[in-house]
C-alpha cells in the first residue's frame, strides 16, 4: 500500500469507471499469409507454415491459425523495453494505470472464434473496459479490470472476441539497498 492508503487503486478505479462501454478502434490491416507465418513459425508451428505457402502458391485462400487474433498483442512494432512498465506490459495494454505506482497481472481470458481471418481480409480491432471493481482478498486490495476485445471484419462479421481480466495491485515498495556489513 503506498502512502496515499490506496490512493493508486482508487485512480485506476475512478479512470476504469470513465471508459466503461467506451470502444477503441484499431484498424489491423489486411492480414497477410506472411503474418500468419511468422506467427505460426513463433510457436513452432512448421506444418502451418508449409501449408499456408502450398496454398498461396497454389491460389488458394489462406485461413489463420486459430488464435492468430487472439495471441497478437499489437499490430504496431511494439515498444521497445526502456518503455516498457515496470511490470514488462506495455503502456498502451495497461488501460488506466499510465504514471500510477501500481503491477498487473493476467487475471485469465475466454476467446470465441466465430470465424478464421482469410489472408487479404481487413481487421479491425474494438476494445473497450467493460466492467471495474475494487477488491478485497486475503493479500490485500486489487481492482479486476474487465476487457472485451472484439476483431472484425471489413463487412462488419465478427471474427474473434477475447473476454480478459487484469488484476491491478498497488506497487511493491522499492527494497531497501544496504544492511549490516
Amino acid at each position: 500500500m503506498n502512502a496515499g492508503g490506496g490512493s493508486a487503486l482508487d485512480e485506476v478505479l475512478a479512470r476504469a469507471r470513465r471508459l466503461v462501454d467506451r470502444w477503441d478502434h484499431e484498424d489491423c490491416g489486411a492480414m497477410t499469409v506472411r503474418d500468419f507465418c511468422r506467427y505460426a513459425a513463433a510457436l513452432n508451428d512448421d506444418a502451418y507454415v508449409r501449408w499456408a505457402r502450398a496454398r498461396e502458391a497454389a491460389g488458394e485462400p489462406v485461413e489463420a491459425p486459430p488464435l492468430f487474433l487472439a495471441g497478437t498483442i499489437s499490430w504496431e512494432d511494439g515498444p521497445v523495453e526502456r518503455d516498457l512498465r515496470p511490470d514488462g506490459l506495455a503502456v498502451r495494454e495497461s488501460p488506466c494505470t499510465r504514471g500510477l505506482p501500481v503491477r498487473q497481472v493476467h487475471g485469465g481470458q475466454s476467446v470465441r472464434l466465430m470465424r478464421a481471418p482469410v489472408a487479404g481480409t481487413r481487421v479491425t480491432a474494438s476494445r473497450a473496459v467493460v466492467s471495474a471493481q475494487r477488491k478485497h482478498g486475503r493479500s490485500g486490495a486489487f481492482v479486476l479490470l474487465a476487457l472485451t476485445t472484439r476483431f472484425t471484419s471489413a463487412d462488419g462479421s465478427e471474427l474473434t472476441a477475447v473476454d480478459e481480466t487484469i488484476v491491478v495491485r498497488e506497487a511493491l515498495e522499492p527494497e531497501t539497498r544496504g544492511g549490516a556489513a
